[in-house]
């Protein structure tokens, strides 16, 4: 009785490990963020601007990645491809607003202005939860593009 009693512990504490870890493994890094942004350049250079907008905006593409997808804008914040909402694509968003009023649009044009690469941060709807949740942004400027992917903090 004792040995089953044991046998059942050591495997439900296994489950519990292998969900945990999953659930720690759920969220994208800023690492991971930095290096899709440097993927998605190089699939640019490689297959040109018009099959990788299609990349990165398909929900079930190679630049999907849990909470992690790609987005890029013009210098002017119009969308030209988003990884979690197709519907901005064409939008000129440099007068949205996040839940706070903040002007984050107008200010990643400003970062992107100034420099070839910044970390933005305002508040997105997590793709993994379906909730507004704080976010970081890595954003890259490429040529008159820029390209961002975010990692939301919990």
């Amino acid at each position: 009785m004792k040995k089953g009693m044991m046998m059942v512990l050591v495997g439900l504490v296994m489950v519990l490990g292998v969900s945990l870890s999953f659930a720690a493994g759920d969220a994208g890094t800023k690492d991971e963020a930095v290096a899709m942004v440097k993927k998605a350049i190089d699939y640019i250079k490689a297959n040109g601007q018009e099959k990788a907008f299609a990349e990165f905006s398909n929900p079930k593409g190679k630049f999907k990645d849990r909470d992690l997808y790609i987005v890029v804008y013009d210098m002017n914040m119009k969308c030209l491809a988003h990884g979690q909402k197709k519907s901005m694509v064409g939008k000129e968003l440099i007068e949205f607003k996040d839940v706070d009023g903040k002007e984050y649009y107008k200010e990643r044009q400003a970062l992107m202005k100034a420099n070839k690469t910044a970390w933005q941060q305002y508040k997105f709807m997590n793709p993994v939860t379906k909730k507004i949740a704080p976010k970081e942004m890595y954003l890259e400027k490429y040529g008159d593009l820029v390209i961002g992917c975010g990692v939301y903090k919990k």
